[in-house]
């Protein structure tokens, strides 16, 4: 099979992907000259989800335009806020990113999430069945084709990654409405409701309840409240 060569720039957002000599600048790349251009850039390990405008001669392609010798390539990194069409937003995060799920929860935000590893396909096919964008640090698996909508996760730490997601998706934030444990909606709740939950001192100390509508789980203000209320301040100060 003949190959042709063309000229491949990275954005800096998406330079991780690549290998360094890759990075800064415009390389030269031997393509097959048949193979799309998404599955080139595939190739060199940028995941499709973190693609935004490939730019070709000064023109806007689609991942499925097939590069022609001598052409210049220039890959953008997703504009933010990216804005997901098709369905309301909400996510699906994968195993790895339990306290970031909590956390999106904590604000409001839709986040299914799996406590247990049910595989890559199981993942996808959720995806695409509930419409979710699938979060997560696992190229391989943002690489399924399956998948409704996907993002990769930046950072390793929590609070990176929350601001990460909230800064990408710009998603509507209603604190204290979401069952942390099972992303559940919130009720009010008396203290009668909820007293199978509550010991001793609970009971005493507090008199405002909230309920989740799917597990029953109780919440109120206890000792982790100055902590969690810490989360939110921040998130509403930065992105609401």
């Amino acid at each position: 099979m003949k190959t042709v060569e063309i000229r491949v720039e990275v954005a800096p957002e998406l330079a991780l992907f690549v290998p360094h000599a890759r990075r800064g600048g415009a390389h030269p790349l031997a393509v097959d000259g048949v193979s799309t251009l998404g599955h080139v850039i595939e190739s060199l390990g940028v995941p499709l989800t973190e693609v935004g405008a490939l730019v070709v001669d000064g023109r806007e392609v689609p991942s499925g335009h097939v590069p022609a010798a001598g052409e210049s390539v220039a890959v953008r990194a997703v504009r933010r806020p990216q804005h997901v069409p098709g369905a309301p937003l909400r996510f699906l995060l994968d195993v790895h990113l339990g306290t970031l799920a909590r956390r999106l929860r904590l604000l409001g935000v839709d986040a299914a999430y799996e406590s247990t590893d049910i595989g890559d396909p199981a993942l996808s096919a959720r995806s695409a069945a509930e419409k979710r964008v699938l979060l997560s640090r696992d190229r391989g698996l943002l690489r399924r084709r399956e998948l409704w909508a996907g993002a990769f996760v930046y950072s390793t730490g929590p609070d990176e990654q929350l601001r990460d997601v909230l800064d990408r998706f710009a998603p509507e934030l209603r604190p204290w409405t979401r069952c942390t444990a099972c992303n559940g909606v919130l009720r009010k709740a008396t203290k009668e409701e909820v007293a199978d939950q509550l010991k001793g001192g609970t009971q005493k100390s507090y008199d405002v309840f909230a309920q989740c509508a799917e597990c029953g789980r109780a919440y109120w203000k206890g000792a982790h409240h100055e902590q969690l209320e810490a989360i939110v301040e921040r998130a509403l100060a930065e992105f609401a």
